[in-house]
């Protein structure tokens, strides 16, 4: 019996706190653990009794990294519930928000995360600023992050924790002068993005096994905040129907909720939307990623990394073309008397489906609440990829801790898996006999 237990309880390059446990028996993964550790912080249980006016404020605590998904999410419940329709300024005001939080936390997740994996670093950081390609990816990371920091700021007051969207609308609008600043610098990124995506492109990691994909896609574009449920399968779901696509699977091992579709595990994310939907990105950006483009549909894990890299191009482009093709102007919130009704909001946030539920009184207060998050659907998927990459790679004569331990942890980044938001560790007990 040939016996490998590994720990390690300080790997900075995930968002959360989570630990993943195997056992391999003649070469079999007989037991595969992806644990998250801090999940229930009973955000929707605080949630009762609290006035809807509320709800979006708290419901974004939830996340520090993609909170103004959350804030959006939790806007389209409230509109639900009270039968609010917001304006076309609106809608545009919230997919320029959404584009700000996917450049800048696609950005954080592969400069900061993945890019140390390729280049055999530590942490981005150890770039060498002495080296010309090294440094520039440097400059890069700052330059993209700080123009989606921007563009967050002056659309939706911050680029975490937005103040500005409101239930009906928004209260406060950009000058001229901040949205001409905004277009100048998306435009002065824009070949950064585009190295960034050759970056990804060029990357020879790879894992491939054949999953399902979910995601929720406008018609005739590619976007993030309205639209149909669409799977890879060709089905078309009403987001009000998100409650028969995810099954709640109990995982007695982990604080998270899990959940399949139709019995299976499935995957959400930038590679579920670019396998689904990549014919309907920006002209612009199919243009300038045909080549990147032609490698999907992929069932590469790794390719998550790739299309995230594309979706940050396509939200430049999408974002330059919506403030230059649209003056904003003050508009009054829409307000409407308090109901008894249930209210829905779905949104793609940059790692995949986020669904708000809230039940509200006549009074305005909330009865009960539902959250369902990415990473909790991508929690099976992950557990199964896991236990079929170390089984592949003990059939090919690995068993160092150091090097399955280390490709284990490349394919989980791989997923931008956000379990607390907050902590900063991945555990892994591996046990081969």
């Amino acid at each position: 019996m040939h016996m490998i237990n590994i720990d390690l309880e300080h790997i900075t390059k995930i968002e959360g706190d989570a630990s993943l446990s195997i056992t391999v028996e003649d070469g079999k993964a007989t037991k595969v653990q992806f644990k998250t550790e801090e999940y229930k912080r009973f955000f929707t249980e605080a949630l009762k009794g609290k006035s809807i006016l509320a709800v979006p404020s708290h419901l974004s605590r939830i996340c520090g990294t993609c909170s103004n998904a959350h804030v959006l999410a939790a806007i389209e419940a409230c509109e639900m519930a009270l039968d609010i329709q917001p304006s076309e300024q609106t809608k545009m005001l919230r997919s320029l928000t959404m584009h700000g939080l996917t450049i800048r936390d696609h950005a954080l997740h592969l400069y900061l995360f993945c890019l140390p994996d390729m280049y055999e670093k530590d942490a981005f950081l150890d770039f060498d600023e002495n080296d010309e390609h090294q440094n520039q990816l440097l400059h890069d990371a700052f330059d993209i992050k700080a123009a989606g920091n921007y563009l967050a700021t002056i659309i939706a007051g911050r680029s975490i924790h937005a103040m500005f969207p409101t239930i009906g609308g928004f209260i406060k609008f950009p000058s001229e002068e901040e949205v001409a600043t905004a277009i100048e610098k998306l435009k002065s990124i824009r070949e950064a993005t585009l190295r960034l995506v050759t970056e990804f492109e060029k990357c020879d990691f790879h894992f491939d096994r054949h999953t399902d994909y979910m995601a929720l896609l406008p018609l005739n574009s590619y976007g993030y905040i309205e639209g149909k449920i669409v799977t890879s399968k060709g089905e078309e779901y009403d987001e009000k129907l998100y409650r028969e696509l995810v099954d709640h699977v109990v995982l007695p091992y982990s604080q998270a909720s899990a959940y399949q579709y139709k019995g299976d595990a499935y995957m959400v994310g930038a590679l579920a939307r670019m396998n689904i939907a990549r014919d309907r990105l920006h002209k612009n950006t199919q243009e300038s990623c045909k080549s990147a483009l032609d490698l999907f549909p992929s069932t590469n894990v790794f390719h998550n990394n790739l299309a995230q890299a594309i979706e940050v191009v396509h939200s430049v482009d999408e974002a330059i073309e919506l403030l230059e093709n649209n003056k904003i102007v003050k508009e009054e919130v829409i307000k409407k008397p308090m109901r008894a009704a249930t209210g829905i909001g779905v949104v793609e946030a940059p790692r995949g489906a986020l669904y708000h539920k809230i039940n509200v009184a006549e009074d305005g207060t909330i009865k009960d609440g539902e959250v369902i998050v990415p990473t909790g659907q991508n929690q099976i998927n992950i557990e199964e990829d896991c236990g079929r990459l170390v089984e592949e790679l003990v059939a090919q004569g690995i068993t160092d801790e150091e090097k399955i331990t280390w490709e284990l942890e490349k394919l989980i980044r791989a997923y931008d898996p956000c379990m607390s938001c907050a902590a900063h560790f991945l555990k892994v007990e591996l046990d081969i006999k």
